[in-house]
Parts: C-alpha cells; structure tokens; sequence
C-alpha cells in the first residue's frame, strides 16, 4: 500500500492550527499515540526499576521496550542502546569518556558539514588530552562530503571519525558505508550523528558500518530526548565517571540517575507508528519500519522534487547545497532580503519556515553566510502538496 498522507494527518493534533510545518528538520510535529503513551505512563502505577511490585515492573518493562523499539529501528542490539536527554548530551558525554583512550599526538577527524553537536564535543575532548584534530570539508559548489576528503585524512594516529549521516541545512548525505570501510581499515572508531537522517530513510546501523549511531526523537514524531546504540562489548570497553553505587552493567551505566519513564515510553510509540504509517502483511516490527521508511522516502523525494523548483524558480534566489543525495532539505536566501524577513513573512501566512545557522556554523561560515545563516525549509511526512503550494504563493508574492 502506498503513503497515505491524509490518514497520517488525520492522528496530529498540531495539524489542525492551519500552520504548514516545513521546520520539521528542527523538530517533527507529535501523533496523538505518542501523547497518549506519555500520559499513559505517568499515570499508572510506577516506581524504581526493579521487578518485585507491579510498578517496578510497569518501569521494567518501559525500559526494556525502548530499548527493543530503538534497536528494530535502526538494527542495533537492544542491549547496546542508550538512553540520553539530547543528542548534544549524549556526545559530550561519550567523547569526554572515549578521549580518556586517546594520547597526545592521536588524531580525530570531524567534518564541517555536521552540525555542531557533532564537532564541538570532540574538538574539545581532542584539547583536553592533546589530541590533534583534522578537518574533512564539503565541496563548496556542490554541498558533497566526498568520501576521499576523510580517507586522505586518515593513518596510523587516528582514533575516531565524527560524521553526519546527513547534513541538517544542505541535506546532503554522505557515502557512510564507504566512509566506514576506510576508517576500519585504518582500526579507528566511526560516530554518525543520525539526527537528521532517520526521520527520512530506512537505518540499517550494522550494514552501513557505524561504531556508535544516534539521533533524536523530537525529529521522529516523539518527545524530547535521545538515543545512541553501539555493540554492547565495545560499551564495555568504555570507562565513563560515574557514581559509585550505580551499576557497571551496560548500557545502564551510561545512563545517570533515574530514567524518564514516560518520554521513553513516548519514544516506544513513536517508533510503533512509524511502523505503521504504511500497512502491510508484514510480521516483525522491523520489517513493518523498512516498509514504511521505503514508502515515505518516495513520498518526500516528489514533494521536494516540486518544493526544491519551485524555490530554484524564484527571482534573485540562491540555494546552497547540491548534493545527488540529500534528505528533502532546501537551504537558501533571496535577493534583497534578510533570511530573518522571509522567516517573518511566512510566518505571518501560517506557514514556518525559519531562518538561522541551525547549530550547523562550520557549513553557515564556509559558504560565506556568517553566524546569520539562511532559510531553511524541510519536507515531513505530514508535508502535502497543499503545504508546498502555501510557501511557494507566500515566496512569490515576497518576491513580486
């Protein structure tokens, strides 16, 4: 069965504001099963984890339940999974624990297309013990990271590639199958920041070679919070500070203090409507998610073939970012106009489409952009044909 828009719609309370979201890359719109569960699990019985009452157990559950959610998700082992607060949160504490294997003279290498979460985090772990940080940069023209701008990069020193799997302004989606296969040939550690990349295609952590993947449930119709999966032997080998009574068990012991029962139940149901965003014969979960990721990747690559032209129609236009493989992502400014003016214009048409560098201020000050950055508009999956019409009338009319 194909993408059904309008029955997807039909399950998000925001929708019905009138607004027309295209600010998706910065936070997804929330279905009303993921609110339900939420509120479902705060309310009931719940205590401590642990497995002697029923409410230790209803805590149990929540918990172990995420974790299989997220692993079906991205095809991670459950017992690798690690709940964070935020995605930013999750890699300061990782590269702060990960840097303590690190020596003066070791390398890293970070990229310039990331957004800053996944660069500021290691270039300050690299300072704190010596270690040397190398630059991979993005073609300027074309908005590609080539594979070969991180294998020229990498030898004998290097510890640990930090990459996007796709790039929060310019879309653009690096080659991380290739981009895994050069840094373990060279015995170092791949991070892929999977922030932007999940809401729009089916993850496969194992087949495209990350050491550690992670992204944020607030992209993927869920609440506030993220999640970073690795093997559970290589968490093992990681030796973070933490408190003293606390389990050395993984993943737990990256996880400090008492969880957040109701988010992650949250996360659990998000991930169970995307599951069945598309219906199907199909029998696992995850089978159900490829499916429905497969079907809403075609359903986004029309809406932003029309979107992405209609914009590249404008007077006095410039888009930034024309990689042959992109999440449906448009990043531009018009002639004439602040990105912060365009922002305003269409906000006041009920249509979001904000302004600014995004945290992505290595890719802002590359292409000349500043700290102010420029306009940024994302397709979602409960984007229309409608919703793009809106925001190409309102740019029109700016630009009349």
């Amino acid at each position: 069965m194909a993408f059904d828009v309008n029955k997807i719609r039909a399950d998000f309370p925001g929708l019905n504001s009138g607004l027309a979201f295209f600010d998706g890359p910065g936070g997804s719109q929330v279905p009303i099963q993921v609110g339900n569960a939420i509120s479902e699990a705060i309310t009931k019985p719940i205590s401590n984890r642990n497995t002697i009452t029923q409410s230790e157990r209803n805590a149990e559950e929540i918990v172990i339940n995420f974790r299989q959610a997220v692993g079906d998700l991205i095809n991670a082992d459950p017992g690798g999974v690690v709940y964070g607060r935020s995605w930013t949160q999750i890699t300061y504490d990782f590269s702060r624990t990960i840097a303590k294997t690190w020596k003066p003279g070791d390398e890293i290498i970070v990229t310039n297309l990331d957004h800053d979460s996944n660069i500021r985090p290691w270039v300050q772990a690299a300072e704190s013990v010596g270690a040397v940080v190398r630059w991979a940069k993005f073609d300027l023209a074309t908005g590609e990271l080539a594979t070969s701008a991180i294998s020229d990069l990498l030898n004998e020193k290097t510890r640990l590639v930090a990459v996007t799997g796709a790039g929060n302004t310019l879309g653009t989606r690096p080659d991380i199958k290739a981009i895994s296969t050069a840094v373990h040939q060279s015995k170092a550690l791949l991070y892929v920041d999977g922030v932007h990349l999940t809401p729009h295609a089916p993850i496969d952590m194992q087949d495209m070679g990350a050491d550690f993947y992670g992204f944020s449930f607030y992209k993927l119709f869920g609440p506030h919070c993220a999640a970073l999966a690795a093997k559970p032997e290589l968490l093992m080998t990681l030796n973070n500070d933490k408190l003293l009574p606390s389990t050395s068990a993984v993943p737990e012991r990256f996880e400090f203090g008492t969880l957040p029962y109701e988010l992650m139940a949250g996360c659990t149901a998000a991930i169970d409507y995307i599951s069945n965003m598309v219906q199907s014969d199909l029998s696992t979960r995850r089978a159900k998610i490829q499916h429905s990721m497969r079907e809403l990747e075609k359903y986004e690559e029309e809406l932003f073939a029309l979107m992405e032209s209609g914009i590249q129609g404008l007077p006095g236009v410039t888009t930034y970012g024309h990689a042959k493989k992109r999440t449906p992502t448009v990043y531009f400014n018009l002639k004439g106009f602040q990105g912060a003016q365009v922002y305003q214009y269409l906000a006041d048409l009920k249509v979001n489409a904000p302004a600014g560098n995004f945290y992505a201020l290595e890719v802002s000050r590359a292409l000349g952009l500043g700290d102010t950055g420029a306009v940024r508009v994302g397709i979602a999956p409960y984007s229309t044909i409608e919703d793009v019409n809106r925001l190409l009338d309102g740019l029109h009319e700016l630009t009349k």
